[in-house]
């Protein structure tokens, strides 16, 4: 019973994380480059149509809706 316990928790969890960025540039191929925070990017695919400048989440490869525009803090400890 425990491993149908286990099992149905794996199926809860999501596969590819949640990540948010900054619309860099908008490709005419219907894809963008998105800046995470920590200067990476990435080319994914834009099916909004979100603008350059536009903060967004990404999720499975693509944009996946409009993100609230908050700053990154780095906190060391």
């Amino acid at each position: 019973m425990s491993i149908s316990l286990f099992l149905q928790l794996e199926q809860l969890r999501q596969t590819d994380p949640l990540l948010s960025g900054v619309v860099a540039q908008v490709h005419a191929d219907g894809t963008a480059t998105v800046t995470l925070p920590g200067a990476g990017q990435m080319r994914v695919r834009n099916p909004l149509a979100s603008a350059q400048g536009a903060f967004v989440y990404l999720q499975g490869g693509a944009i996946s809706g409009a993100a609230p525009a908050l700053e990154v803090i780095d906190v060391f400890i």
